[in-house]
């Protein structure tokens, strides 16, 4: 690719002293120079070789199809469309340098194919040979008829290569740079000049820059295969998001997937391969909804904290990757679910402990206040006893001095008493006197 590439920034095109088209490139074996002269583009005409100063023409001997598709692939004149033969392009002048070529189709040059130098000498200007060739191989045009460059393993993605009409076309070619062997390869009919190519099952490995190229066959009996410059390049990306992992930082003092009510806690996200503007989501699914958080993915491990645990917060949590590209949103797989449950919170050893002997103490203390209470109250239950047995002897003894007066009193107003006293004898009930009417003087 890089000598032909050079054989065309090579060649140049030129006017005669008449105002003809001259096609001029450099020869070898002896020739500087080579061209075409007198044709109606710069891909036709007498062909002519310069030798030292002095152009000279070819010999049509011999001269054919073959011979011409090494003269228009040196020119970069694409394949012979015609040998032409009998001076159809004009009588050249100066020395018949060639005569008798015999090229296989296949050589970088005229001037290298074989020959045979001592062929008609009486080979003439009127026996010069030309050439019509297919002209300048044109740049096909690769364009991408998928909606986006951007896509995801497994989508499929369509290009069409387009080149105008102008040439015998064999094939298209649709090429991955770095990959000498064609990706695919589309024979075309008659008169045919776009293709498509559709690339199935994407995967990683078809991420890269692609183009294409036609390749011109000769004109039978030339069985010569020539290729077209490459077309323009468009690059492809396979957006693979991997499966995030992810984990959790919870309370000590809680059991594995649990949380502390109140307690803090945190989860990590985490992917191997990310892409600009990525974030990463975590999903927190529960039986009557679902919550999103959302992180942009400035690093591989980003981490969502929750600082006040609550009711709310339990449920099953999952972690996906997500990223905008080329105007699509590509999103990764869930991640296992990770299960967060709230307890209540769990007394430690030592406020137990704490607990155990403050409940002791108490215990103990309402003890002794109990006892306490009841030693008073028997006390106080003796003390009364033995204030009513006082009261009681006290009562006994005014009684015994009242009643003899009474007595004598009653005993004076109303004649007799039915009772009768002694000083040492123990009342018990008090009897019943009928009223005095009359007070005593």
């Amino acid at each position: 690719m890089m000598t032909k590439m050079l054989n065309i920034l090579l060649v140049f095109t030129t006017l005669g002293a008449d105002g003809e088209s001259l096609r001029i490139i450099p020869a070898a074996d002896g020739f500087s120079f080579i061209r075409l002269v007198r044709g109606d583009s710069d891909c036709a005409g007498r062909v002519e070789l310069l030798q030292g100063e002095q152009w000279g023409t070819v010999c049509d001997e011999g001269w054919d199809l073959k011979d011409a598709d090494v003269l228009c692939k040196e020119l970069g004149c694409g394949l012979a469309d015609k040998a032409v033969r009998r001076a159809a392009f004009g009588r050249g002048t100066g020395e018949i340098w060639l005569r008798h070529v015999k090229c296989s189709g296949h050589e970088a040059s005229l001037t290298r194919c074989p020959r045979v130098d001592n062929g008609n000498p009486t080979c003439t200007h009127d026996n010069d040979a030309g050439v019509k060739c297919s002209g300048a191989m044109l740049i096909p045009t690769l364009s991408l008829l998928s909606p986006h460059t951007t896509l995801s393993p497994g989508e499929a993605v369509r290009f069409s290569c387009t080149v105008l009409l102008g040439h015998h076309l064999n094939d298209f070619h649709l090429y991955k740079r770095g990959i000498a062997t064609p990706l695919k390869t589309q024979p075309v009919g008659f008169d045919q000049s776009r293709v498509e190519f559709t690339l199935s099952n994407l995967k990683t490995t078809h991420q890269g820059s692609y183009s294409c190229l036609y390749r011109i066959k000769g004109i039978p009996p030339s069985s010569s295969m020539l290729s077209s410059p490459p077309s323009n390049t468009i690059n492809i990306t396979v957006v693979e998001l991997l499966t995030p992992q992810h984990w959790y930082n919870m309370s000590i003092e809680a059991p594995t997937g649990s949380v502390v009510k109140g307690h803090s806690f945190n989860i990590t996200c985490f992917t191997e391969k990310q892409y600009p503007g990525g974030s990463f989501q975590l999903r927190l699914i529960r039986s009557n909804k679902t919550v999103r958080y959302s992180l942009p993915a400035l690093t591989p491990a980003v981490t969502f904290s929750f600082s006040n645990a609550q009711l709310s917060n339990e449920g099953f949590y999952y972690c996906l990757y997500m990223v905008q590209l080329d105007g699509r949103t590509f999103v990764s797989r869930e991640s296992q679910p990770l299960l967060v449950s709230i307890r209540d919170p769990v007394l430690s050893p030592m406020v137990i402990s704490w607990l155990a002997s403050a409940l002791t103490f108490l215990v103990t203390l309402v003890a002794i206040i109990i006892i306490i209470i009841v030693a008073r109250v028997k006390l106080c239950k003796r003390q009364e006893n033995h204030l009513a047995l006082e009261l009681e002897t006290r009562t006994s003894e005014s009684l015994s001095c009242i009643v003899p007066l009474l007595a004598f009193i009653l005993e004076s107003r109303l004649g007799s008493f039915p009772f009768q006293f002694q000083s040492n004898q123990k009342v018990n009930p008090i009897p019943y006197f009928p009223p005095i009417e009359n007070n005593l003087t």
